[in-house]
């Protein structure tokens, strides 16, 4: 990745207010395209600085951008114009197809950005064949400007003009228009963009960024049913906002450029299917390398127009309807295949780091194959740039979208664990912000038998929860611990420990210690009610990748305590 000269933001914001500003001087005229130049050049997004240093006082730096400011060629008179989503004005995120001068935001997620400096500002767009469907399945598209949505809506006519701002005063915006629902049901279109305008150039587009994700999937990708009302609720485009999936949320948190290329319902060797026969119809691998699957967008996809950084593989889910049938056999199946569309990823993203993973929404059994997959893959190419896990799978207490579909809370969840993948994978420093530290704890139980203390546990993988029948509870409440561990805790990390414990019928201390004993955090679960719940925050005077978390169960008679849904979320 290039130096970075300045933070994104710091040059976004110098060369957004530069084009607002009127020439002072009677020196050598600047273009806005001569700004762009130099603040690309400080942004590290180019290496030329060739006749960049406009104060020649042999540095190129902020300075000079200031200096061009002041002498920008500006006209007089104030005009009416209409330019082309070419890239020469809008930058293009994810994939998309250029046809009769309008854009075609075909997949979830694709969008055009750009800055626009005018008095005032719209931008034309146009619908497909979706526009004929049901109003609930119509292509969803949302228009920001400077952060804010000021539409989100479904494209029902075959032009529609949306007013970005009007006024008096000279603005300068950033502007996105991003397709929200999925390629299965057709694109949304951006045609142009009206402006009023005394610059040459009013529109410029965004910067690309350090980091390009590329995220491969199926419905889960596709935020299907993120926004549903239950999980009775059947698909609806209305109900889907790729802003919700963990895919945009992974891209704004490492502040990444990105491409979907994502089908609800599809798989590696099969889509979904009702029956436990092979649906060859609805195959990610058969689409991939084109921009879409819809006839129109069917043409082939130039991966060399934006070479990513990684690419992430969610696929799977729909494969299982199928696999799960004779999974001995079809597993290989499954395994061959995925190797196979590695191979077709590798080839064109010869750079990339592929990270694969599979469990949102269960289906774990089917996890073992990829990992067969991603051996057989380097064993046969040699290739290491490549690493899997196993996502956590969905819980009821987090809700669920249509269908049974992952709810937002399950959406950011996923996001956490995949940008703390990626950031290792790249060697980038984690934040680890939104981690569960107790994710991959095992309990255990601390018995002291010489006070009395006697109890059976059993752990269930199901949900992960953890049952101790207690049929003495020793003289103290440290006669009988729960335990998990490991839990990582670092030096002034900020975490919130929640879980719920049926069975509790007197209050019951709550810890965080050391492997030998030394307390990190001190609480107490307050029994009240047939499942107390416990949510407190603490700050860590300490690192230690190996403390404990302990629940102490002792001091009682005999009861049956049960504890569910145990997070220990680092928060800050």
């Amino acid at each position: 990745m290039k130096k970075k000269y300045l933070s994104s933001a710091l040059a976004m914001l110098a060369a957004a207010s530069m084009l607002a500003v009127y020439a002072t001087a009677s020196e050598k005229k600047y273009s806005p395209d001569d700004l762009r130049s130099l603040s690309y050049y400080l942004h590290g997004s180019t290496e030329n600085a060739v006749g960049q240093d406009v104060n020649n006082d042999g540095k190129v730096n902020i300075f000079d951008l200031v200096t061009m400011r002041k002498n920008l060629a500006i006209n007089e008179e104030f005009a009416e114009s209409e330019i082309k989503v070419t890239d020469n004005y809008v930058k293009y995120i994810g994939r998309n197809y250029y046809d009769n001068d309008t854009l075609w935001l075909v997949h979830s997620g694709s969008a055009v950005e750009f800055t626009v400096t005018a008095k005032s500002a719209s931008v034309t767009l146009a619908g497909d064949g979706s526009i004929n469907s049901d109003p609930d399945y119509r292509s969803r598209y949302a228009v920001i400007v400077d952060g804010e949505i000021i539409v989100d809506s479904t494209m029902s006519e075959k032009t529609k003009t949306i007013e970005l701002f009007t006024g008096d005063v000279v603005r300068t915006s950033k502007v996105k228009v991003i397709h929200l629902s999925e390629a299965n049901n057709g694109a949304v279109g951006v045609s142009s963009i009206n402006v009023v305008s005394n610059l040459p150039s009013p529109v410029v587009p965004t910067p690309e960024k350090d980091l390009c994700i590329e995220f491969i999937g199926d419905s889960i990708t596709c935020a299907y049913g993120v926004e549903g009302a239950s999980n009775y609720e059947s698909f609806k485009t209305t109900t889907e906002n790729f802003m919700k999936s963990y895919a945009y949320l992974v891209a704004d948190k490492l502040d990444a450029d990105y491409s979907a290329v994502c089908y609800s319902g599809h798989g590696i060797i099969s889509g979904y299917t009702s029956t436990g026969e092979k649906n060859e119809d609805s195959l990610v691998p058969a689409y991939y390398e084109n921009i879409g699957s819809w006839e129109n967008y069917a043409h082939p996809w130039d991966f060399s127009a934006r070479q990513n950084d990684v690419v992430v593989i969610n696929l799977g889910t729909n494969d299982n309807t199928y696999v799960d049938k004779d999974i001995d056999v079809r597993g290989d199946e499954f395994a061959e295949g995925y190797t196979e569309f590695l191979k077709t990823v590798r080839k064109n993203n010869p750079d990339a780091y592929i990270i694969c993973t599979l469990g949102t929404m269960g289906c774990n059994q089917l996890y073992p194959y990829i990992e067969k997959a991603i051996e057989d893959f380097k064993t046969e190419t040699g290739d290491e740039r490549i690493s899997s896990y196993e996502s956590v799978t969905q819980v009821q207490s987090d809700g669920y979208g249509s269908d049974w579909h992952p709810s937002p809370v399950t959406q950011q969840k996923s996001a956490y664990v995949l940008a703390d993948k990626i950031c290792k994978a790249l060697g980038i420093e984690s934040d680890e912000i939104g981690l569960d530290m107790a994710a991959e704890a095992v309990y255990s139980l601390n018995k002291n038998e010489d006070n009395g203390a006697n109890a059976w546990p059993y752990f269930s993988d199901f949900d992960r929860s953890y049952n101790v029948n207690v049929t003495s509870g020793g003289s103290e409440p440290a006669d009988l611990e729960a335990v998990a561990s490991p839990i990582k805790i670092v030096k002034g990390g900020k975490y919130r420990i929640t879980f719920t414990c049926s069975g509790a019928n007197v209050d019951m201390p709550v810890l965080i210690r050391s492997k030998n004993g030394e307390e990190y955090f001190g609480g107490t679960l307050k029994a009240s009610g047939t499942d107390p719940a416990f949510n407190e925050e603490f700050t860590s005077d300490v690192t230690d990748e190996n403390a404990e978390f302990v629940i102490q169960l002792g001091g009682d008679g005999s009861k049956n305590i049960t504890i569910r849904n145990l997070r220990i979320e680092k928060i800050g």
